[in-house]
C-alpha cells in the first residue's frame, strides 16, 4: 500500500495498524476507528462517515494485500458498532465487501468476513432484512466451508439472523412466503453437500410442521406443481419429502388439490412399482393415490356445476404454474409419461372469489391414465391403480367418462393379454361396468371394433337398448334368440364383438386365459347375455375353425364351471320359453363343433335329438380331432356335471334314446381307454333287452321328456347339415380338393 496516499480522515497510525500482521494491532486500529466515527455522528457528518466507509472498502476490504483486506473488515465491523441504529443508513456499503471476503482463498480471512458481518447484523438488526437474499447466499456457501472454524462463524450468523433479525418482525408470516422459496429448498435438499441437505431437510421438516397446524393460511394451490415436478426427480430424498409434502396437501388441502390431479397422478403412479430399495417412496405414493382418489365424488357427475370450496386464495392456472417452475414436469423414472405430456393436462382457471369453484378436469386425468396403462414397461402395481382409476371414475362420474369410453376400449381390451392374472381381473371389472352401466345406453355407442373385424356392422344388428334381438330364424317356431334377462347397455354387444375378435387374433390368449376371461365375465355381468351374444356372433364367424374352437371353450366353461350353475340348470329342463330360446341360441352356433352340439342335447335332456345327430356322424368326416372330441365327451360323461343323466340310465324304459346314443359314441371310439370306459358303464344297464324301439304301444317311451312345440328340431337337424358341410368344404379347399363340392352352401 502506498505510503505516500491520503487516507483522511483516517490518520497514519490508524492505516499502518489496519495493514499489520498482528490482530492486536489491528485490534488498537478498529477502537480509533469506532472513536472517530462516533465523533462524525455526533457532528452528524454523513459525508465524513461515508468517506470512511468507501475507505475501508475500497482500499483495504478489497486490498490485494491479505493483511490490508483483514484491517478493513474489523474497520467496517468498528464502523457499524459506532453507527448505532444509524448503521441500517449505510448497510449497503457495509455488507457487500464483507460478503466478497466470503469467497476469499484464506480460510481465516473468511472466518474475520463471518466475524465482521456478525458484528454488522447485530448493530442493525431488523434494517438487514432488505438484504435478507444476499446474506442467505453467502451463508449457504460458508455451511459447506470445510474449515471448521469458519463453518461454526457461520453458524452462530445463521442463528444470528433467525433470532434477531425475524424476531425484530413479530408479525412476518413465512407460510405466505413459502410458494416462492419452496423450488428452491428443494433445489437446496439436492446440494452434494451432506451438512447442507440434512439443514434444508431440517427446514422442510419445519415449514411442514407449520402447515398442519395453520392449513387455513398455506397457499396450497400455489404449491402444487412445485411438488408435482420433485415428485418426479431421480434424487431418492427429494423425491420421498416432495411425496411426503403432497400426502400431507392432498389431506389437509382436500377438493382444491382436484383440479391438480393429471400432474399429481403422473407424478405418483410410477412410484407404485418401485421395489423393496424404494419401499418408503412407495408407500407414501400409495397414501397420495388413494387419498386422492377419495376426493372424487358423484357430485363431480353434475355437468357445469363446479363443487365451491372455501379458500383464502384463487388457485393459479396449474399450466401457467409449471411454466414458472424448472421448466415441464419430466418424466418418472419408471416410464411414466414424458415432459411435453406432462405440462399440458391440467388447465385450470378459477373464478377469482371467496368461494372458488373446484372442477375435476377428467379430459386430463383420463390422458394421464390412458398413458400409462399403453405403456408396456409399466410395472405391475401401477397397471392395477390406473385400472382402479378408471373402475372408480365410472362409478363415481359415469357420464362424463363415457365420454371418454371409446379412446380407452381398445386399450382396456389390449391390456385382456397382460402376464398378471391381477391386472386382468381390473381390467374384466372396469370392462364389465362400462358393458352393464346405464350411463352407456345410447342409441349408438360409436364404433369400437376395428376394421379388420370379420363380423362387421353391417354383417351384425347391434341391439337398441330395451330389446335384444339377436336372432329371428323363420324355421324355428315363434322363438326369438333374445336374453331373457334384462339387456346390457350398447357397449356390451360391441364388447362381445371385440372380445372374440381379440380371441380370434391371439389364438395363444384363447387357449391360455380364455375360459379365464369368461368365466370372470359370467360372474361380472349376466352370463345368459354373454353366451347369447357370443352364439349369435359366433353364428356369423367367417373363421370356421375359429369358430369351433370358440363354441368348444364355451361349451367347455357351460358344462364344468361352477360360475354357470344356475345357468346349467335353466337349460337343464327346458320349461320355459326363455330357456328354449337359449337353447336354440346356443344350438345354432354349437353346430360349428358336433361333439359339442351332442353334449348341449346331453346337458338339455334332448336324447332323441342327440341320437339323430349322432346318426349323422357317418356322413362327416372323421378326423383325429373329432375323435379326440368325442374321447372327452366319453370322460365328462363320468364328471358330476352328468350325474342325473347316468342315474337316468336306471329307468331304461323312458330313456332308450340316451342309450342308444350313448351305443352310438361307443360306436364311433376306437378301442381306447375311452371305449373300455364307456363299455364298462353300459354294461350296468340293468336290463338291455329294454332298448327295442318299435314302433308297439308297449315300446313307445311314453315317459321319455317330450320334446317342447315351441322347438322345430327337424329344422336345428337341417341347420347342423349345412353348417357342417360348410366346414367340410373349407377343409376340403384348403386341401386343394374342393372343386366338386357345392361352393353356394352358406350359413
Amino acid at each position: 500500500m502506498n505510503p505516500e496516499k491520503d487516507f483522511a480522515p483516517l490518520t497514519p497510525n490508524i492505516v499502518r495498524a489496519l495493514n499489520d500482521k498482528l490482530y492486536e494491532k489491528r485490534k488498537v486500529a478498529a477502537l480509533e476507528i469506532e472513536k472517530l466515527v462516533r465523533e462524525f455522528v455526533a457532528q452528524n457528518n454523513t459525508v465524513q462517515i461515508k468517506h470512511v466507509i468507501q475507505t475501508l472498502s475500497q482500499e483495504f476490504a478489497l486490498s490485494q494485500h491479505p493483511h490490508s483486506r483483514k484491517g478493513g473488515l474489523i474497520g467496517l465491523a468498528a464502523c457499524s458498532i459506532a453507527l448505532g441504529k444509524d448503521s441500517g443508513l449505510y448497510l449497503k456499503e457495509l455488507i457487500e465487501p464483507v460478503l466478497t471476503c466470503f469467497n476469499d482463498a484464506d480460510s481465516r480471512l473468511r472466518y474475520y468476513a463471518c466475524e465482521a458481518l456478525y458484528n454488522i447484523v447485530k448493530v442493525a438488526r431488523g434494517a438487514v432484512l432488505p438484504h435478507f437474499n444476499v446474506l442467505f447466499d453467502g451463508l449457504s456457501k460458508l455451511a459447506a466451508d470445510p474449515d471448521p472454524n469458519v463453518k461454526s462463524g457461520s453458524e452462530l450468523l445463521d442463528r444470528l439472523l433467525k433470532i434477531l433479525v425475524l424476531e425484530s418482525v413479530p408479525d412476518i408470516n413465512l407460510l405466505d412466503y413459502l410458494p416462492e422459496i419452496l423450488d428452491g429448498l428443494f433445489q437446496i435438499l439436492g446440494d452434494n453437500g451432506k451438512e447442507i441437505r440434512k439443514m434444508c431437510e431440517v427446514v422442510l421438516g419445519e415449514f411442514l410442521k407449520e402447515i398442519k397446524k395453520n392449513p387455513s393460511s398455506v397457499k396450497f394451490a400455489e404449491m402444487a406443481n412445485i411438488l408435482v415436478i420433485h415428485c418426479q426427480t431421480t434424487d431418492d430424498l427429494i423425491q420421498l419429502t416432495a411425496m411426503c409434502w403432497m400426502r400431507e396437501f392432498i389431506q389437509l388441502a382436500g377438493r382444491v388439490m382436484l383440479p391438480y390431479s393429471s400432474g399429481i397422478l403422473t407424478a405418483v403412479l410410477p412410484c407404485l412399482a418401485y421395489d423393496d430399495r424404494k419401499k418408503s417412496i412407495k408407500e407414501v405414493a400409495n397414501v397420495c393415490n388413494q387419498s386422492l382418489m377419495k376426493l372424487v365424488t358423484p357430485e363431480d357427475d353434475e355437468p357445469d356445476e363446479p363443487k365451491p370450496v372455501v379458500q383464502r386464495q384463487a388457485e393459479p392456472n396449474p399450466e401457467d404454474s409449471l411454466a414458472k417452475q424448472q421448466g415441464t414436469a419430466s418424466g418418472g423414472p419408471d416410464g411414466s409419461c414424458d415432459s411435453s405430456f406432462s405440462s399440458s393436462i391440467s388447465v385450470f382457471t378459477p373464478a377469482s372469489t371467496d368461494r372458488a369453484p373446484v372442477t375435476l378436469h377428467l379430459d386430463g386425468i383420463v390422458q394421464v391414465l390412458n398413458c400409462h396403462l399403453s405403456d408396456m414397461a409399466i410395472g405391475m402395481m401401477t397397471r392395477i391403480a390406473v385400472l382402479k382409476w378408471l373402475y372408480h371414475l365410472y362409478i363415481k362420474t359415469p357420464r362424463k367418462m363415457f365420454r371418454h369410453t371409446d379412446s380407452l376400449f381398445p386399450i382396456l381390451l389390449q391390456t385382456l393379454s397382460d402376464e398378471s392374472d391381477e391386472v386382468i381381473l381390473k381390467d374384466l371389472e372396469v370392462l364389465a361396468e362400462i358393458a352393464s352401466s346405464p350411463a352407456g345406453q345410447t342409441d349408438d355407442a360409436g364404433p369400437l371394433d376395428g376394421p379388420d373385424l370379420r363380423v362387421s356392422h353391417s354383417e351384425l344388428q347391434v341391439p337398441t337398448p330395451g330389446r335384444t334381438n339377436l336372432l329371428n330364424t323363420s324355421g324355428t317356431k315363434g322363438l326369438e334368440c333374445s336374453p331373457s334377462t334384462p339387456t346390457m347397455n350398447s357397449y356390451f354387444y360391441k364388447f362381445m364383438i371385440n372380445l372374440l375378435k381379440r380371441f380370434s387374433s391371439e389364438r395363444k390368449l384363447l387357449e391360455v386365459r380364455g375360459a379365464f376371461i369368461i368365466r370372470q365375465l359370467c360372474l361380472l355381468l349376466n352370463a345368459e347375455n354373454i353366451f347369447h351374444s357370443m352364439a349369435d356372433i359366433l353364428l356369423r364367424e367367417e373363421d370356421l375353425k375359429f369358430a369351433s374352437t370358440m363354441v368348444h371353450t364355451l361349451n367347455t366353461i357351460l358344462l364344468t364351471s361352477t360360475e354357470l350353475f344356475q345357468l346349467r340348470n335353466q337349460l337343464k329342463d327346458l320349461k320355459t320359453l326363455e330357456s328354449q330360446n337359449l337353447f336354440c341360441c346356443l344350438y345354432r352356433s354349437w353346430c360349428h363343433n358336433p361333439v359339442t352340439t351332442v353334449s348341449l342335447c346331453f346337458l338339455t335332456q334332448n336324447y332323441r335329438h342327440a341320437y339323430d345327430l349322432i346318426q349323422k356322424f357317418g356322413d362327416l368326416e372323421v378326423t383325429v380331432d373329432f375323435l379326440t372330441e368325442v374321447d372327452k365327451l366319453v370322460q365328462l360323461i363320468e364328471c358330476p356335471i352328468f350325474t342325473y343323466l347316468r342315474l337316468q340310465l336306471l329307468d331304461v324304459k323312458n330313456n332308450p334314446y340316451l342309450i342308444k346314443a350313448l351305443y352310438g359314441l361307443l360306436m364311433l371310439l376306437p378301442q381306447s381307454s375311452a371305449f373300455q370306459l364307456l363299455s364298462h358303464r353300459l354294461q350296468c344297464v340293468p336290463n338291455p333287452e329294454l332298448l327295442q324301439t318299435e314302433d308297439s304301444p308297449q315300446a313307445a317311451p311314453k315317459s321319455q321328456k317330450a320334446d317342447s312345440p315351441s322347438i322345430d328340431y327337424a329344422e336345428l337337424l337341417q341347420h347342423f347339415e349345412k353348417v357342417q358341410k360348410k366346414h367340410l368344404e373349407v377343409r376340403h379347399q384348403r386341401s386343394g380338393r374342393g372343386d366338386h363340392l357345392d361352393r353356394r352352401v352358406v350359413l
